[in-house]
This record gives C-alpha cells, sequence and structure tokens, in this order.
C-alpha cells in the first residue's frame, strides 16, 4: 500500500483524506440511524396509553424526550399541552412541526459532506490524472532531443493511473451509503410524522375531554 501511495503521488494524499473522512461519516450515521435511537416500534403507543386519561408528570415526559428523536417530537407535544392547557389543535400541530424540522436536521447531519466526497472524489481522481499526463508530456523532449526518461515517463502514467481508480474506489462507496442512509431518513421521517398527526389528534382528544 505505501509503494502505492509513493508511485501515485502528491495527489493522492486529498483522495486519503477523503476515504478517512467518509469512513467515519459513515460509521456515525450507522450508529445514530439505529431505529432504537430514532423510532422505537412501540413508543407511539406507549405515549398514548400514559396520556389516555390525564397529561403524565414532567419526569415521564423529560424521559420520553431523551429516549429517541421521535420521543423528542413526542414529547414537544405533552410540554406544550403542560404549559399550555387551552392549547388548540392547531397550536399543537405547530408546535410539534417545528420539533420534526429539529429532528429532520438532526436526522440528516452529515449527509450533505458525505454526498460532498462522492462528488469530489472523482474530480480529485481528475487532478490527479491531468497532473500525471502533464509529467508525462512534461518528459518528453523536443524533436531534436533522444529518447524520454522511461522512469519519468512511468511516474507519470502511474500518478494517472492510480489517481483515477483511487479516486472511484472513493466515490462509489460514499455515493452508495450516502443513497442508502438517504432512503433511511427519508423512511423515518414520513413515519415520525405519521405518528405525530396520530399524536397530535389523541393530546387534542385528551385536551377536549377535561
Amino acid at each position: 500500500m505505501l509503494s502505492i501511495i509513493q508511485a501515485a503521488g502528491w495527489p493522492i494524499w486529498p483522495l486519503i483524506a477523503c476515504s478517512i473522512l467518509a469512513l467515519a461519516l459513515i460509521f456515525e450515521r450507522f450508529t445514530s440511524l439505529k431505529t432504537s435511537k430514532v423510532a422505537p416500534a412501540n413508543l407511539l403507543n406507549e405515549a398514548i396509553t400514559v396520556s389516555a386519561k390525564s397529561l403524565p408528570s414532567a419526569e415521564t415526559t423529560k424521559q420520553l424526550a431523551q429516549s429517541s428523536v421521535l420521543g423528542e417530537v413526542l414529547a414537544t407535544g405533552l410540554n406544550t399541552l403542560q404549559t399550555h392547557p387551552d392549547s388548540s389543535e392547531e397550536e399543537l400541530r405547530s408546535a410539534m412541526e417545528g420539533a420534526g424540522r429539529a429532528a429532520a436536521h438532526k436526522l440528516e447531519k452529515y449527509l450533505s459532506a458525505l454526498a460532498t466526497i462522492a462528488s469530489a472524489a472523482p474530480l480529485l481522481g481528475l487532478l490527479g490524472t491531468v497532473i500525471g499526463m502533464i509529467e508525462i508530456f512534461g518528459s518528453q523532449p523536443g524533436a531534436s532531443s533522444g529518447a524520454g526518461n522511461p522512469a519519468q515517463l512511468a511516474h507519470g502514467i502511474s500518478i494517472a493511473l492510480y489517481n483515477t481508480a483511487f479516486g472511484l474506489m472513493v466515490a462509489i462507496p460514499a455515493l452508495i451509503f450516502w443513497r442508502y442512509f438517504r432512503g433511511r431518513v427519508d423512511g423515518y421521517l414520513l413515519g415520525m410524522e405519521l405518528a405525530s398527526e396520530q399524536f397530535v389528534r389523541h393530546l387534542a382528544r385528551v385536551s377536549s375531554a377535561k
């Protein structure tokens, strides 16, 4: 590997930095986008059960908010109703929509950086290719000179080929994982939107029953 890096020349170092960053982002997103941390399966039913007859205590609401991203959104509705018992359904929906936008921002964290790496890596590889080609043409003598320097010619070719290949090796996995995480986040957001709407109607019924 060290010999490949040496043969590829200095243009490969930005690509190595991109590959390390992409691996870190992929690992972080796999950890953060677990279902248990975003939207546990029975959380909505548990929140409805706890608040079926009356609003839960502040401690229970705090535990709900700390449980997951969906819990934060549902807890916002409870906090709104606890702070302003006369809140209308539209006010509850507005408060939870704001929490939902904050949750969406949290779920989409670092995805733009991963997409940037997927787009930039082929360009960095192309830059290395161009630099390699410049070295190749620079190694060719004029018409009156003798044969070119074979070592310099081989070095230019290696720079061009290694950087092109490494750029694609970084870009393709980054693009695949970006699309995977993008689809996963979209699925979570849809589920959270439906759960929030159901919980708003539930809180409106609880509020009107007082």
